[in-house]
């Protein structure tokens, strides 16, 4: 039988990525910002060059906002990819969903956050500050970076269906 503990026992173990660095750039709302910080930092010691978007401290702001200046650094192709961090994760995920272009994934586990990008080629992360800690959103993070979009046909088909839905709505 196949457990979760069985499929993430066969996941490679997740270390700092040793490839090029992609630039990325970072956002969170009033909420997220207690984590944002330290998730810049180590994203830096891993050797990236990171914008940050905001906020800036814990003054209410709202996360659209934040989350239309993260996107649209990875529109532009200023930043490779982009992360999130809002009280859930839940609110960043759908802003950045509604942007054309932007592919955003809720992840509070290592599993999740490398399928997103291997399956759907995901190119927002977000979290939720309120729900996971510094230490698991790191490994996530490392996760999401160490991940590649398939090369699988099966993979690429529906994600250019998506990119058709997009063009529908």
């Amino acid at each position: 039988m196949v457990t979760r503990r069985t499929i993430l026992a066969s996941l490679p173990v997740v270390a700092a990525p040793s490839e090029p660095k992609m630039k990325l750039v970072i956002g969170s709302d009033h909420a997220g910002f207690p984590m944002k910080g330290p998730l810049l930092s180590v994203l830096k010691s891993w050797g990236y060059e990171v914008k940050d978007c905001g906020c800036f401290s814990t003054e209410p702001v709202d996360f659209p906002d934040i989350a239309r200046l993260v996107c649209a650094e990875i529109k532009s192709g200023r930043a490779g990819r982009g992360i999130l961090v809002c009280g859930t994760g839940i609110g960043a995920t759908i802003a950045g969903n509604k942007v054309r272009g932007i592919r955003a994934a809720l992840c509070h586990d290592t599993y999740s956050a490398h399928q997103s990008v291997e399956h759907d080629d995901v190119n927002l992360l977000c979290m939720g500050a309120w729900i996971i800690g510094p230490k698991l959103a790191e490994e996530i993070l490392q996760s999401f970076l160490n991940a590649r979009f398939s090369t699988s046909e099966e993979f690429r088909r529906r994600v250019r269906k998506l990119e058709e839905m997009e063009k529908e709505i």
